[in-house]
């Protein structure tokens, strides 16, 4: 005699979503949720007490000093076209004082000696 095989149907994916293992604690968190503190999901084991990072030791990075201020140089002069240059970048732009090491007051009298500079073509708006 033929054997027919019973063919079994799977269940249509119902539009509800399946309960989680989780207990519930009485309120709702927000979608995109996630719990914070010692030893909860997703948190970093603490550090061992002489552990810093990969590197081993600790350095903080050296402060940058003003150049203008080293060289006590009273006022940023236009003119100056070998000084001027290096502040300004391959493409044209001034270089930002964190790069530089450049105090504000500096950076500001800076940034007006390259704007005139430009305007009587010493420096280029724009590097192509």
């Amino acid at each position: 005699m033929e054997e027919r095989k019973e063919q079994t149907t799977t269940p249509a994916p119902s539009a509800a979503p399946a309960p989680s293992a989780a207990p519930s604690t009485g309120t709702a968190a927000p979608s995109g949720f996630r719990p914070s503190g010692p030893g909860s999901f997703g948190s970093r084991p603490p550090r061992a007490e002489g552990d810093r990072g990969p590197g081993g030791r600790f350095r903080r990075p050296r402060r940058k000093s003003c150049r203008f201020c080293a060289e006590k140089v009273v006022a940023i002069d236009y003119k100056d076209y070998n000084r001027l240059r290096s502040f300004v970048s391959e493409r044209g732009k001034i270089v930002p004082s964190r790069m530089t090491g450049t105090c504000a007051s500096h950076q500001r009298e800076l940034t007006q000696a390259i704007n005139r500079a430009r305007n009587i073509a010493l420096l280029p708006f724009a590097n192509n």
